[in-house]
């Protein structure tokens, strides 16, 4: 054989040196921090049973409507279970806080400092058509969902500085510097869709029509607005991979729509549905009975090892009466949580005491000396508190006699310069008297509103409940324009980037944003930044557990309640795993027998 010329050689090396990164080996999966718990070649998540057999018909229900197959957009209502259709880059454990594993990539590269990374795709990935996914198809759906896919999605996708193609299986991300350690995580849950379907201008209209996928389900039937069934893809490509073992066990999933949750209650009682997961708590209390043995279908309620949600009373404090942290204390000493735990909500709930409540990111006891030193130059614009005190939220004893609580909430009010004038609360310079609207779209809070207003009265402040419809709400809310509302923060066990979105300064002055109390603090945008460029776990839960002290002792909302259980009725044929994940546990973890 002959041999090349030298110079070509040279090129050659030179090609093939420019299509790889430096300062980087291939690997099977990534941890936001740490090492993954699972190694490669592992046999299956240990939340599952890997035996569980296939097979059977689940049943489940749903509330509302569906008027489009395309989740991927802000526009229409997708149907539920639809992300069973598609798969993304890498795919994530439940127990561990942030790791994913190869998917549809079969390995990444990733530069030490995270600048970049590159997905080597599985040469046996292919969508539900049969048809080989490609880097072209991964940039493809990387372009569309950056311009037109949800804002939060939107927002991610444009730290993205570069794309390269490397090849026909391998695609190269580069990120800018700010928020860039989470970024090739960010990426690898992209979810990847056929080149020719994004690039349709269709695409970005609301559909019925359903966009070709490469998960373990595909759509087989739908009744626009009141049913869809998936069907399991036999010949779905990832059923070797270990991420699949144990899961996605049924034959047909099926989800039934209902225009009310009591409706669909009796259709589970009467074993048309075969599981629910309850969110009210007086159904779970009364709704449900187990006690007579030809009922037949089972309560059980799987731990919960994530964060709970922060749902709480939202002050404004772009509002002039909100802006005093003394008002936004007074108002939380008037709120009696046991009296309404007892009173409305069976007692089923815990009080809600951190913004990461239900984890080890929760702020709890005395300021640890690594906090202080990361707060203390910005003692100016932080109460005292933080550095002196150990946080905690007023108690009653179910009684509803809250008397101690609203003395206090009185000599509060006092101090931020509010006189009662023939039982109205006003400021004793303007004279304005103290009103509060609370802004709502859900019924359900009306009833944890009413005895509030009535301490709230005793204290002399005016307060009405507006309900209004879920456009108009949305769109007040958008540009905050309410006294108060009721809001959920979810969390999760690695907080990263979405922190800006939820506290920063410009979030605060940005219409959309979910820093809806107007949070405005230097000390927050540093813990932020501190969040999502720490690239130790340590680092993470000391920027974490500052940031919850912070939100804390600023009494920016008034929190309310949660638990650390799924409630789920289930018929006995419908089997769960032992044991649950951080998440507690899902239809794609089931089987039937």
């Amino acid at each position: 054989m002959r041999q090349l010329p030298l110079f070509l050689l040279l090129v050659l090396v030179l090609f093939i040196g420019a299509k790889r990164s430096p300062s980087a080996e291939e690997q099977h999966a990534i941890a936001m921090h740490g090492t993954p718990k699972y190694a490669a070649g592992f046999r299956s998540f240990d939340y599952v049973n890997p035996e569980a057999p296939l097979g059977g018909t689940l049943r489940l229900s749903a509330i509302g409507s569906f008027d489009s197959l395309n989740p991927f957009l802000l526009k229409g209502v997708s149907p539920r279970g639809i992300g069973d259709v598609y798969q993304s880059l890498l795919s994530r454990s439940r127990d561990e806080p942030f790791t994913l594993y190869a998917n549809i990539a079969r390995s990444i590269d990733v530069a030490p400092d995270r600048s970049w990374i590159i997905f080597h795709i599985d040469p046996r990935a292919r969508f539900s058509d049969r048809r080989a996914i490609t880097a072209e198809d991964v940039l493809a759906s990387f372009e569309v969902l950056r311009d037109e896919g949800r804002p939060n999605v939107q927002g991610y996708y444009r730290k993205v500085t570069k794309v390269e193609i490397l090849g026909t299986l391998a695609i190269r991300f580069e990120f800018e510097e700010d928020g860039r350690y989470e970024m090739p995580l960010i990426i690898g849950l992209m979810s990847i869709l056929p080149k020719p379907a994004v690039t349709n201008p269709d695409f970005t209209k609301s559909s019925l029509t359903p966009i070709p996928g490469s998960g373990p389900y595909l759509i087989e039937k739908i009744e626009a607005g009141r049913r869809i069934v998936y069907r399991r893809d036999d010949n779905f490509w990832g059923w070797h991979l270990p991420q699949y073992k144990g899961r996605f066990n049924f034959e047909r999933i099926i989800y039934d729509y209902f225009r009310d949750d009591d409706v669909a209650l009796e259709a589970f009682k009467s074993h048309n549905i075969d599981a629910r997961f309850e969110h009210s708590a007086a159904k779970w209390a009364n709704a449900y009975d187990t006690s007579d043995l030809h009922t037949g279908y089972k309560m059980t309620t799987p731990k919960l090892q994530i964060p709970a949600p922060m749902l709480a009373f939202v002050f404004n404090t772009r509002r002039e009466k909100f802006s005093d942290r003394c008002v936004r204390q007074a108002l939380t000493l008037a709120f009696d949580f046991e009296w309404v735990n007892a009173n409305i909500l069976y007692g089923l709930y815990q009080r809600t005491e951190s913004f990461f409540e239900n984890s080890p990111l929760a702020a709890r006891g005395s300021i640890p000396a690594v906090v202080r030193d990361l707060l203390s130059p910005f003692k100016p614009e932080l109460p005292d508190a933080v550095f002196n005190d150990v946080f905690y939220l007023p108690e009653t004893d179910e009684s509803g006699r809250s008397r101690e609580n609203l003395r206090r909430a009185q000599e509060l009010l006092a101090e931020a310069g509010y006189v009662v004038d023939a039982g109205t609360l006003r400021h004793q310079e303007t004279g304005k008297a103290f009103t509060i609207e609370f802004l709502v779209n859900n019924s359900d809070y009306i009833k944890l509103i009413a005895p509030f207003q009535r301490n709230l009265d005793t204290l002399g402040i005016q307060s009405t409940i507006r309900q209004i419809d879920t456009a108009s709400y949305q769109n007040r809310v958008t540009n905050y324009d309410f006294d108060m509302i009721i809001n959920s923060w979810g969390q999760s066990l690695s907080p990263g980037n979405e922190q800006a979105f939820y506290w920063s300064r410009d979030a605060a002055a940005t219409p959309g944003t979910r820093n809806y109390p107007g949070i405005r603090l230097a000390s927050v945008d540093m813990l932020i930044e501190k969040i999502a460029t720490a690239t130790t776990r340590d680092t993470l839960v000391t920027a974490t557990r500052a940031l919850d002290r912070v939100l804390l002792w600023g009494y920016y909302v008034i929190p309310l309640y949660f638990t650390d259980r799924q409630w789920l009725a289930h018929w006995p044929e419908i089997k769960l795993p032992v044991t649950p994940s951080f998440w507690g546990t899902s239809p794609d973890l089931w089987w039937y027998e």
